[in-house]
């Protein structure tokens, strides 16, 4: 049966997909089930350290394909962000690998007095120390402020080797630093669900968000007007269930999203 009051999915990858390099159990029969349905779907992700096409290829190893195009990130978004809203060099602190997003934009040398546009923060893990910390608060205090850009405020996720953290706690050491918020290109931002919405066609009020992440997946798509179903797989927790706001849905895993879907229709 067609679910009358949803019409499309965002579905996260990790967490939801797969964990670390495994698939999750029944992830790619949900998948053909979807796509069965033609239902209009996308992929989302809060992932800076890697382009979408290198997510494409980690897919289609585990034997789902994915066109790039099909995959949101935040990398694409903000990119998109500074090429209409600022002609200065953009300041990275993302991965190697994400700088292909950018390659098209000007961007900062390295010079502490060249005049930045942006500073664009993503997930740079280990790399991430002091003097690269206190480098951007210094780029951020040019006089006039350039915006502080966040690649997603995503808290932590979780490894094969057990929870990290992400790129949510050192943008918000920069807000606390600065005084200013930051501009959100990922989840839990609004705008990056909608922007969602409006590739698929679909109002927010008949899109799922499906995710492993209480606040960044589930409650922040919940703010924007979609609906949330939390998964029992990657890094949830038992707690996660005692934030206030409830999921609208909550399921074991991704395998059982044909059945719960069936049933809003029923």
């Amino acid at each position: 049966m067609e679910n009358r009051a949803l019409r499309g999915i965002l579905f996260d990858l990790d967490g939801v997909i797969y964990l670390g390099d495994e698939m999750i159990a029944g992830a790619a029969d949900a998948l053909d089930w979807v796509r069965s349905r033609n239902i209009p779907h996308l992929f989302v992700t809060n992932t800076t350290s890697r382009p979408r096409a290198a997510l494409s290829s980690k897919l289609a190893a585990m034997g789902i394909g994915v066109d790039p195009d099909d995959i949101l990130s935040p990398p694409l978004a903000a990119a998109n962000w500074l090429q209409a809203n600022t002609g200065a060099p953009a300041a990275l602190y993302v991965p190697d690998a994400t700088r292909v997003e950018f390659e098209h934009l000007p961007l900062w040398t390295g010079d502490p007095a060249e005049t930045v546009g942006a500073v664009v923060l993503g997930d740079l893990g280990e790399r991430w120390d002091f003097a690269r910390l206190n480098q951007a608060f210094l780029l951020l205090m040019q006089q006039p402020p350039p915006p502080l850009m966040a690649l997603g405020m995503t808290r932590y996720w979780k490894a094969a080797d057990g929870l990290r953290l992400d790129a949510g706690p050192f943008v918000a050491a920069l807000e606390y630093a600065t005084g200013r918020p930051a501009v959100v290109m990922g989840k839990p931002a609004e705008a990056f669900f909608h922007s969602g919405a409006d590739i698929l066609g679909i109002s927010a009020g008949q899109l799922l968000m499906i995710g492993d992440d209480i606040r960044g997946d589930v409650n922040g798509a919940q703010k924007a007007g979609l609906k949330g179903a939390l998964v029992q797989t990657g890094k949830f927790r038992p707690q996660d269930l005692d934030t206030g706001q409830p999921p609208d849905a909550v399921l074991a895993s991704i395998a059982d999203l044909p059945r719960w879907w069936e049933a809003q229709a029923s």
